[in-house]
């Protein structure tokens, strides 16, 4: 008899381990965890800036981001006023950029550009709207160490409610372009785990459409 109550109560204890176990995978079906995503801004065309002065560097990070030569940045292009008023008011702040980006932009053609800019300083910067930008293939314009970087790829966790529809995020790598160089030290990146994030002073969002869209 002792033996035999001995294995019923074993068999209850699994019982019950295995209905919690049950419970707890029903209720995790409202939700989706995708470990080590990886999103990149394609097709960003290679320009180096002439020169490593921050002024001829924001010029080029700015052409890479936009990708039109039209819009940016060169002689006759619509915001060649802006990248003007840069280099005159050099060192200009990202927030004073911003300001001066947007709105509504005359082309050579006749026609209008209109773009939107936000400032995000850093203790405003959110994975949602790094992880957001960069899947809508528009790569950032990142301040890093007093230096300019095009944030143009991410690596990432994320968390999806199926209820609800909310995702978290939770970002390891930011990938960056150092439009002073052609070399290696091009590509680099600001990995969360060894790289302090007080030392980003801030990032720019920017799109450029047409007006009347």
């Amino acid at each position: 008899m002792t033996t035999f109550r001995v294995l019923s109560v074993s068999a209850l204890s699994i019982f019950f381990a295995l209905a919690s176990c049950l419970a707890n995978a029903q209720e995790n079906r409202n939700s989706v965890f995708l470990a080590n995503q990886e999103v990149r801004v394609a097709n960003l065309p290679s320009l180096t800036a002439p020169s490593t002065h921050r002024s001829a560097v924001l010029a080029t990070a700015l052409e890479i981001i936009l990708n039109d030569k039209a819009v940016c940045c060169g002689k006759d292009s619509a915001l060649q006023d802006a990248v003007s008023y840069a280099t005159l008011t050099d060192p200009v702040s990202l927030k004073e950029l911003s300001a001066k980006l947007q709105g509504k932009h005359p082309l050579n053609d006749g026609g209008a550009i209109v773009v939107t800019s936000e400032y995000v300083p850093q203790s405003s910067i959110s994975p949602g709207l790094i992880v957001a930008t960069l899947r809508d293939q528009h790569a950032l314009l990142i301040e890093w160490k007093s230096h300019l970087y095009v944030l143009y790829g991410a690596t990432f966790d994320e968390n999806r409610d199926l209820g609800s529809g909310e995702r978290d995020y939770a970002i390891h790598k930011l990938l960056l372009l150092d439009p002073r160089f052609s070399d290696q030290r091009r590509e680099t990146e600001f990995n969360r785990e060894t790289d302090d994030l007080s030392a980003v002073q801030g990032l720019l969002t920017l799109k450029a459409v047409a007006s009347g869209q």
